[in-house]
């Protein structure tokens, strides 16, 4: 039944099916190719191999026969492997204990480092996503050997239950201790609060007894209330990085150390679990293991190389967004990669985002700039007609690759580079349309997220800031129309109250992968500065002039860091839709390989993307 039925069988003629799942295994992805340690086969026997591969080619109802000379074991005799213990849930920095664990914790660690390097001076040490770090100024690096002897001298304060105490100064005050402490880090800290807001409460925390030796920093807390509510089993130091002070490259460079505090042991263990498992994930290590992509640094960091199985897989993302845009009412634009220098300086993008882009060149005179956005070419094409109401909405998509300055420290795979294809898509809409619009946006943008199997999203919407174009009324029915649009989809969020930008209200939403981390992707950002700067109309049914709202949206966010991201979130063994490779013949002898050659050209023929083992391997190895 499985050899007239099966698609793929039909497609091989005179094969048996023992001799089938012997030498064709089906690789989603290339986990079973170069991914081996992500899925191990529990015995070579065909059964079991034939329970490793997808539906595709299972068989229902297989029984015990005789294949090739090994027995398939009956699927049911199969033992089940035992289930993983349950994870641990994780919480996060909104939970305010935690947050003052880490905060305090932070302060413990740059203690203990000035009481056993006494040459360490301290900058600043914030709590962050998964723990905390501290900036230190010191003449000798820092070594592993060193985090051992901190977290040691750590626990000792921590035993010793030293009070944190906060002390507010004044200005005087407080440069003055800074100034006695040689402490020249503070001081320019202490001067740029002051700059920032002349009235800001000067506090310092302290970690002792008053009248005693301590330890303190200029902070506005919060913290526990003694070090004895730190739970040292629960804290850990991780890593050594070099930073420059305040990310400046004509600043000294300072020693990073970053540490992770949790409310518990059990917590901290299942961290290093996500640790361990993300290493295992990195898209970077991956890359180069599956012959993905690459980044060859002969033609400059942050550039990417395609290389043949993943601009397959880039080639699917792109049909399948292009399809799911076209369904979703969509037209498609390509523009150029440059333009004149007076366009950025048209859109702002030369006054406001010059950091960001590359120098210009100069053509017959002229000076052009390579794009860093996509922005101003979609609305010069708006332009480029007369537009009436009738013609509204209009929602126009690209996969336009931009370029953008990264200095090189930052660059990271492919999750910052320097030249990068965004699915930019713009949208020109009358005021009474916005609503529909953005909920439309959200139905794409799930319909897409979950295709690639994210389903879990954190959202957050970002209101209006003090300095803002565009009047109260249109920021108050973009705003609302963005609240409306996620009440309808049912989808819990946050709001950053002023956290827009000054040009309109947004939502972003971050992705959660396949091990619980959360990953910015999709945006949604309404536009009031764009149709102002370049004089964007429409005719109304009085026959007036009025500007028409332009709606901002990018659901991958960019095809580099979404593959970047998928690949981690899948460890390499991607969806069977996506998979560069979704069936390989294993010829077990080379007197079979021409006939796994033509039985390759027929799979090809018939739209499976099916190749032949190179050989030269036992099957046991290439299984």
């Amino acid at each position: 039944a499985f050899q007239s039925a099966h698609p793929c069988m039909r497609l091989l003629p005179g094969l048996s099916l023992g001799g089938f799942l012997m030498s064709a295994l089906l690789a989603r992805s290339a986990a079973l190719n170069a991914a081996a340690a992500a899925r191990r086969l529990p015995a070579s026997t065909c059964g079991r191999a034939a329970a490793a591969l997808p539906r595709l080619l299972a068989a229902p109802a297989m029984g015990s026969r005789r294949c090739s000379g090994l027995r398939m074991a009956d699927q049911s005799a199969v033992a089940e492997a035992p289930a993983p213990p349950a994870p641990v849930p994780l919480p996060t920095n909104a939970n305010e204990q935690l947050l003052r664990i880490r905060h305090s914790t932070a302060h413990v660690m740059a203690m203990a480092v000035q009481r056993l390097y006494k040459d360490a001076r301290v900058t600043i040490g914030p709590w962050i996503e998964k723990g905390f770090y501290y900036d230190f100024d010191r003449p000798e690096p820092f070594a592993e050997k060193d985090l051992r002897r901190i977290k040691k001298e750590m626990d000792k304060l921590i035993g010793l239950k030293l009070p944190f105490r906060r002390e507010e100064l004044s200005f005087d005050e407080a440069k003055a201790r800074i100034e006695a402490a040689d402490e020249p880090y503070k001081l320019e800290i202490l001067d740029s609060i002051v700059a920032k807001d002349p009235d800001a409460p000067i506090t310092i925390f302290h970690i002792g007894e008053p009248g005693k030796a301590n330890w303190w920093d200029l902070c506005a807390g919060p913290h526990v209330e003694h070090t004895g509510q730190l739970p040292k089993d629960a804290i850990d130091l991780e890593s050594i990085a070099g930073a420059y002070w305040r990310g400046d490259e004509a600043r000294p460079m300072l020693q990073r150390i970053y540490g992770t505090a949790w409310e518990s042991a059990e917590q901290l263990a299942e961290h290093r679990r996500i640790q361990e498992e993300a290493k295992r994930r990195d898209h970077r290590a991956l890359g180069k293991q599956l012959r993905l992509f690459s980044i060859q640094q002969e033609a400059g960091g942050g550039l990417v190389f395609w290389h043949p199985r993943g601009a397959r897989v880039r080639r699917l993302m792109e049909d399948f967004w292009r399809e799911a845009h076209t369904a979703g009412g969509y037209e498609l634009l390509y523009t150029p990669h440059m333009a004149s220098l007076d366009l950025w300086k048209t859109s702002g993008h030369f006054d406001f985002y010059a950091d960001g882009m590359f120098d210009q060149m100069e053509v017959e005179g002229a000076q052009y700039q390579i794009k860093p956005m996509n922005c101003p070419f979609h609305v010069l094409t708006y332009k480029d007609e007369k537009r009436s109401y009738r013609d509204l909405p209009l929602r126009w998509a690209e996969l336009g690759t931009v370029y953008r300055y990264e200095r090189s420290g930052t660059l990271n795979g492919l999750f910052r580079v320097r030249g990068f294809t965004q699915d930019d898509a713009h949208i020109f809409c009358l005021p009474e349309q916005l609503a529909d619009e953005i909920q439309g946006v959200l139905d794409l943008t799930e319909t897409i997220l979950t295709k690639f199997g994210f389903t879990e999203y954190e959202v957050m919407l970002s209101t209006r800031p003090d300095k803002a174009v565009g009047s109260d009324e249109i920021w108050d029915k973009a705003t609302s129309a963005l609240r409306e649009a996620l009440g309808a989809k049912g989808w819990e969020y946050d709001v950053d109250e002023g956290g827009g930008a000054f040009y309109g209200p947004k939502i972003d939403i971050k992705i959660r992968d396949a091990i619980g981390r959360l990953w910015q992707c999709s945006t949604i950002q309404c536009d009031f500065n764009l149709p102002q700067r370049f004089g964007l109309e429409y005719v109304s049914p009085d026959g007036g002039r009025e500007q028409p709202i332009m709606l901002h949206r990018a659901i991958f966010g960019s095809l580099e860091r979404f593959f970047g991201v998928l690949i981690e979130s899948t460890a390499g063994d991607f969806p069977f839709w996506l998979a560069p490779t979704q069936l390989r013949l294993l010829p077990v002898s080379d007197d079979y390989r021409p006939y796994c050659d033509a039985a390759v050209a027929r799979l090809k023929a018939a739209g499976i993307r099916a190749e032949v083992d190179p050989g030269g391997r036992s099957v046991g190895k290439q299984i």
